[in-house]
């Protein structure tokens, strides 16, 4: 299979890179940038690809990494702090710039060709208009999205300027007889236009890949990887009815049949009628051995009286091993352990920068492979969630459950802000089946990433008919995403907004006010808790 490799120097945009790559159809794998040149050798990359990076590479600390990716024989490629890094390690000049340049620039292409081949002739869609200064003045050229405080003095020996921009002399610059190429701006982002138009360069005339990743390919190599690694074993899972988990499902059991149990445990808060679909879907739909466990009364004993959200999740892990735990001795010759896994989470463990900051505890849980004693098979740690749910539809698995929308581990517990009791999840209950109605019955719904109803822990006066009210607060989120890394909230129309609220308001009783959250992540998360 033709891989990529990207060595991470700690780049905000690192992640967006891969993303790239793979809508190209390459496969591609983020990799810390100090990963030795032997095992850079033994993963056997088509191409390499250096990300961006926050340090200064005239800072004597600033990560570099082996010069041996220069000996592999493959197209590197170079991005902002990859750039600088490249020039450094292989004899050319960096200096501090007299001005940092952010945000957005002109690239003046010295020749269309290599990276920039057929860019000359702007899609009509991504015209490239020229800049206008106030002295009358205009700049043409390529829109790039600049982020940098340091810029190349002089190339290294071997290399020609292939772009310039107003404050950098070596904008691009390229060694086309080594397969060295290397760019000051982000290609990677959607301020760059034609970004991608020049990672294709890159990737399919300089590295001459063909695209053979698909989710055709991965399923079928991902198949033969759980047959030989679960050999005659059996393997069980926790389903949620969540996309990741019922999608890892119905691929394990692809590939090993009835040694597959899952487990689905009713914790009470699943979403309305969730655990009853999810069981009826995979034992008619698919055939798979299912468990169900009741433990409703367990886990709302456990949370009671508990409103820290950290805490929440806590108690609802704890209760959660326990009881799949039990639910687990009753199936003999068990070995593995699957679970849903995905790419951004490996990635955030692998980071250059490593783990990032804990905002909130990881949705699988920690601690099960080796409190039973069980090896991990994750057939999906390598896909995006864009990635998972095309795997999803190449698998049959239904639309109902294929466009699910993504929730948290702790379920609605997390969306309950304040004291978990009864009567409270069963008002988030209908409020959030409302809401998911009337969005999924509006034209535009598979544009939202992900929607949602919060149950505030406050009260407010309202009228109804002749008397006077004091409920509950409902709190409508959607957003945009593609990966749920950064997200816009969505502009969902008036009228449909309308709807929800009328609709809440006169048919959950204990609501009486219906808000909407038009805060993006960042700053806010997606999650309220």
């Amino acid at each position: 299979m033709e891989k990529v490799l990207i060595l991470d120097f700690g780049s905000q945009y690192t992640m967006l890179i891969a993303r790239r790559v793979r809508e190209l159809s390459v496969y591609c794998e983020i990799h810390p940038c100090t990963m030795s040149a032997k095992d850079m050798k033994e993963f056997g990359p088509h191409a390499v690809i250096l990300s961006g990076g926050p340090a200064s590479v005239t800072d004597p600390d600033s990560p570099v990494c082996e010069t041996g990716v220069f000996d592999l024989g493959v197209p590197v490629l170079g991005i902002c702090y990859g750039l600088q890094l490249m020039a450094k390690l292989l004899g050319g000049e960096v200096e501090k710039s007299e001005e940092r340049e952010y945000g957005q620039a002109r690239l003046r292409v010295e020749e269309y060709g290599g990276l920039f081949a057929g860019l000359d002739r702007p899609p009509p869609d991504i015209m490239e208009q020229a800049i206008h200064y106030d002295n009358g003045e205009e700049e043409q050229g390529l829109r790039v999205w600049m982020s940098h405080g340091d810029r190349i003095k002089s190339p290294p020996p071997g290399f020609k300027v292939a772009g310039t921009t107003g404050n950098s002399p070596v904008a691009a610059m390229e060694a086309p007889e080594k397969g060295f190429y290397a760019v000051q701006f982000h290609p990677e982002v959607a301020h760059t236009p034609r970004g991608k138009e020049i990672l294709r360069n890159f990737l399919y005339e300089i590295a001459g890949l063909s695209g053979d990743w698909n989710m055709e390919s991965f399923i079928r190599m991902t198949t033969d990887r759980i047959r030989e690694t679960v050999g005659d074993n059996k393997i069980i899972m926790g389903l949620s009815g969540g996309v990741d988990s019922s999608v890892a499902a119905v691929l394990i059991h692809q590939a090993v049949g009835d040694q597959l149990t899952c487990i689905l445990v009713d914790n009470g808060l699943l979403r309305e009628g969730e655990a009853e679909n999810v069981a009826r879907v995979f034992r008619e739909c698919f055939r798979i051995n299912l468990v169900e466990v009741d433990a409703v009364d367990e886990f709302l004993e456990a949370l009671d009286g508990v409103i820290d959200p950290e805490e929440k999740r806590k108690q609802i892990g704890r209760v959660f091993i326990e009881v799949f735990e039990r639910a687990a001795r009753d199936i003999p010759g068990v070995e593995f352990l699957g679970q849903g896994t995905l790419y951004p989470d490996v990635i955030e463990s692998i980071s250059y920068r490593g783990p990032s900051a804990t905002i909130k505890s990881h949705h699988n849980v920690g601690g099960l492979p080796e409190r039973m004693d069980l090896k991990l098979v994750e057939p999906l740690r390598e896909l995006f969630k864009d990635e998972v749910r095309k795997v999803g539809i190449e698998l049959g698995i239904p639309d109902h459950l294929v466009w699910r929308q993504p929730f948290p581990g702790p379920g609605l517990a997390v969306r309950l802000l304040g004291a978990v009791t009864r009567e409270r999840l069963e008002i988030l209950r209908k409020a959030d089946a409302v809401a998911t109605f009337e969005i999924e019955n509006w034209e535009g719904w598979r544009s939202i990433w992900q929607y949602f109803t919060v149950l505030l822990p406050v009260q407010s006066v309202g009228v109804m008919g002749d008397e006077r009210t004091y409920e509950y607060v409902a709190a409508i989120r959607a957003v945009k995403s593609v990966d749920g890394m950064t997200a816009d909230w969505a502009d969902l129309p008036h009228s449909l907004l309308a709807r929800i609220s009328n609709r809440i308001i006169n048919e959950v009783k204990g609501i009486n006010r219906v808000v909407y959250d038009v805060s993006s992540k960042p700053p806010a998360t997606i999650e309220w808790e």
